[in-house]
């Protein structure tokens, strides 16, 4: 019996280690020497096909997947105005639209990180990209009715999409190590906002374009399947921990029980986990209620009148939704070079960076509800770098868990990481915000103006959460060199050298 240093026992402790398929395990023995098939028709294709499976290439389409996944969750938050008007339905009911979503997206998720770490990746991506796309397409098509129905289908979307984010940064981690990693990282993590405000605008245009909105739910399942498609074709299986210990192997992965043991007292990762809940409340809560609320601060000043038509002005999803993508850009741009940097100086760079940066983000969305009574641009500036700067962490965070956990456990760790951002942030944070705003607003139900306020109200919740959320990413300062030579020292100890292989 192989016991790691956290106790855990090593199941399959053995030099000859097995590969597992979704269909069954192979081992690698029974595996005959490709120089022993004859040439057959389209082995010339396959041989390219093969040449074209780059690590480049394959974080370039993974980092394509994470945009769609996040373009299919705020497309709905792109027309919400538009569900509210055809569905009738209040603010605390059409909150419940993305927390369904991310329930079930945090429930499915340790489901997909079991999974992730013992079974073929990219089948599993693939194949939630296939279902998620095929339940939003479906859902274009619910009548006003059914609104339960559409609600449940967001549920479903959130299974699909689980799936995806649990897993495909694992595969990154394993095809690069130390500032490599964190650049393809901080391209996949760059998808988040990008694929958020290309949601905003691809819903926005799409019924701008078909005069229905119900066409925002219609185009980004035909990209999804697309690249579902690609994963399939180009994106490789590397093996766990590759990068980490290049030239050698490592043993089969510890027990479920024991991984989940060894992350409860791994600190860093609790710690940042925690901050991440944070930035998930906070980023839920204004994804779902910005472009409402602006709207409604211009129906205040009568710049805008109010919506009593099938569509309404598409204005603020769109420049919300721009906003969304240049500051992602700008953010993930700004953590990565001042990480690079701050390494320099400290090895606690990675946490330090993204606690400075929460601090610095609540200040200016406080701001946002002191500018929005009175100047429209003021609040869209002010919401341009409070976004950047709560943007700078998502890269970053990633790269400290890879950093304190092993490769056998990422895909645990990933989607428990999810589901502890998502219980804890998002999964409540649109529908609480939504509930809030309507008890205030019963005091004056008919006043447009305690309309916005009702919502602003609501909304200042969230700079306190990010503040607690800077904390978290202080406290994981304290703990994250230990943790990290710890990691390594479990990695040396789960490594099998080439010379110690059997033939």
């Amino acid at each position: 019996m192989c016991v790691d240093s956290d106790g855990c026992e090593i199941e399959g402790c053995s030099s000859s280690d097995e590969v597992h398929t979704l269909s069954g395990t192979m081992s690698p023995g029974m595996k005959s020497s490709p120089d022993l098939h004859p040439c057959k028709p389209g082995h010339k294709f396959r041989a390219a096909l093969l040449g074209c499976r780059t690590p480049a290439a394959a974080a370039g389409i993974l980092s394509f997947g994470n945009v769609l996944n996040y373009m299919d969750r705020y497309t709905v938050a792109g027309v919400l105005l538009d569900i509210q008007q055809h569905f009738e339905v209040n603010d605390s009911d059409a909150g419940l639209l993305q927390t369904v979503f991310i329930c079930s997206f945090m429930v499915a998720a340790p489901i997909f990180g079991y999974l992730g770490d013992r079974f073929n990746r990219k089948i599993i991506l693939s194949c939630g990209i296939f279902f998620w796309a095929t339940v939003t397409l479906s859902s274009s098509f619910i009548t006003k009715e059914y609104y339960w129905a559409f609600v449940l289908s967001r549920g479903l979307v959130g299974i699909g999409e689980s799936s995806y984010s649990s897993i495909a940064p694992t595969i990154i981690g394993d095809l690069f190590t130390n500032n490599t990693r964190t650049m393809m990282l901080s391209i996949f993590y760059f998808a988040i906002p990008l694929g958020s405000g290309l949601g905003y605008i691809l819903g926005s245009s799409a019924k701008q374009a078909a005069g229905d909105w119900h066409w925002a739910l219609r185009v980004s399942p035909l990209l999804g399947m697309t690249a579902g498609i690609l994963i399939l074709l180009f994106v490789p299986e590397p093996k766990r921990g590759n990068a980490d210990q290049p030239g050698g192997r490592l043993k089969t992965r510890t027990s479920w029980t024991c991984d989940m043991k060894a992350l409860a007292k791994n600190r860093s990762y609790v710690f940042s986990s925690l901050a991440s809940a944070a930035v998930s409340f906070a980023t839920g809560a204004f994804g779902m209620w910005i472009p409402l609320y602006l709207f409604r601060a211009q129906v205040v000043q009568k710049t805008e009148k109010p919506c009593n038509k099938e569509l309404c002005s598409i204005k603020d999803s769109l420049i919300f939704g721009v906003i969304t993508c240049v500051t992602g850009f700008l953010g993930v741009i700004i953590g990565a070079a001042a990480t690079r940097l701050c390494r320099l100086k400290t090895q606690r760079a990675d946490p330090l960076v993204c606690a400075i940066s929460m601090l610095g983000s609540s200040i200016f969305i406080c701001l946002i509800f002191v500018a929005a009574k009175n100047s429209i641009v003021g609040a869209y500036i002010c919401i341009f770098i409070g976004e950047t700067l709560l943007f700078l962490n998502w890269a970053i965070t990633a790269d400290i868990l890879m950093y304190v956990v092993i490769p056998t456990r990422r895909a645990t760790a990933v989607a428990l990481q999810s589901f502890t951002s998502h219980i804890l942030g998002d999964a409540g944070s649109p529908y609480l915000i939504g509930l809030i705003s309507d008890a205030i607003r019963k005091r004056n139900s008919d006043s447009i103006l305690w309309e916005f306020l009702s919502l602003g109200y609501a909304l200042m919740l969230c700079p306190f959460v990010i503040v607690l959320g800077g904390m978290f990413f202080l406290a994981t300062a304290l703990f994250f060199l230990d943790d990290r030579d710890k990691a390594e020292k479990q990695l040396n100890h789960l490594s099998i050298s080439p010379s110690s292989m059997k033939v």
